[in-house]
């Protein structure tokens, strides 16, 4: 039921929020943008909460997926407003959270007994 109460407040603010300033259209593409950016930001307070866990500085696997994740969202978003300035940001980090995947998967492979 507060899931419910929380949208219904979000869309009446982004209705009066699109009545005051009539540049700003939430629509698909801004969702799927803040979706993204959302996704994003998550991975550190994933990698917070694994390493306050752990007494220690570790990275978890979701962190890498939701990085490459939100990031995938968000180079999507950016193709779509053609904004050189977040396609360069975001592009080539994909590769990197990617690569890092492979990395892991390729170590679970190799040696079944290490998990992280």
């Amino acid at each position: 039921m507060e899931c419910i109460t929380f949208l219904g407040f979000a869309l009446d603010f982004f209705r009066d929020f699109s009545a005051r300033y009539p540049q700003f259209h939430l629509d698909f593409w801004l969702v799927f943008g803040f979706i993204g950016q959302v996704m994003f930001t998550m991975r550190f307070i994933v990698q917070w909460i694994a390493s306050e866990k752990k007494k220690e500085s570790v990275i978890p696997v979701s962190f890498w997926f939701l990085s490459l994740a939100g990031g995938l969202i968000v180079l999507f978003y950016a193709i779509h407003r053609m904004d050189p300035v977040f396609i360069l940001a975001y592009l080539p980090g994909n590769f990197i959270y990617l690569r890092n995947l492979y990395f892991i998967y390729k170590k679970k492979k190799v040696s079944p007994n290490l998990v992280q």
